[in-house]
């Protein structure tokens, strides 16, 4: 897998659909046209998924479109339980995680770097990960789960020296915006195309990728 850097002249921004819970929402996502697909362990989230929930997702995925499990401080063996289970291409890690936890799997990871209040400054933070794949930059705070739906001030969308996730608080209505002032590798997005927690809209979901391809158009 190569990624392009934030910043340089891709073709198109990727997306990725987080927090997907239903194996009918896998199955139109991939139908859309996603690139990647996110699932969510992490304890504190309303979109998390049983261990038992997790074959039955993963054959939902239709080939060529990248699986993502989602972690936020864990232990290494609900990490490795996942892994077998879900059979994930990436890793990525939403808490104090440091560098040679997430790359001790050996898949590669998306570390997450808050944006909100209080979090550190992003290209220092940066540097504690460097076996990271990309950085997925989000609105909440430090120590807080993401998928808060929290937008940060795009304008300070940092160079980093690796693809960029942009989320937090992305939406049909606002990721044409975001794209054209942050110029990210990918977007990143979850409770911007849901009915509920968990439960995406269809109708969402493919606005949401008309819109990026809009943005990526113009």
């Amino acid at each position: 897998m190569e990624f392009a850097c934030a910043g340089d002249d891709v073709t198109r921004t990727r997306v990725k659909f987080c927090g997907l819970t239903r194996p009918g929402d896998v199955r139109l996502a991939c139908e859309l046209g996603v690139d990647a697909i996110g699932f969510v362990m992490a304890a504190e989230s309303p979109r998390r998924v049983q261990p038992g929930q997790l074959q039955g997702l993963r054959a939902a995925v239709s080939p060529l479109v990248d699986v993502i499990a989602l972690f936020m401080n864990p232990h290494g063996s609900e990490v490795l339980d996942a892994i077998r289970r879900l059979r994930p291409n990436l890793l990525q890690f939403h808490g104090h995680e440091n560098d040679a936890f997430c790359r001790g799997f050996g898949l590669p990871f998306i570390k997450t770097l808050p944006m909100g209040e209080g979090a550190a400054e992003p290209i220092a933070a940066s540097k504690r990960y460097p076996s990271a794949l990309a950085f997925l930059l989000d609105g909440h705070g430090p120590g807080q789960a993401g998928g808060r739906g929290t937008p940060f001030d795009w304008g300070r969308m940092p160079r980093l020296d690796r693809p960029v996730f942009l989320a937090g608080g992305l939406s049909p209505g606002n990721v044409g915006e975001a794209i054209s002032i942050a110029r990210p590798y990918a977007v990143d997005v979850s409770s911007g195309i849901e009915a509920a927690p968990g439960q995406k809209d269809g109708e969402k979901m493919q606005q949401f990728l008309d819109e990026v391809s809009r943005a990526d158009r113009e």
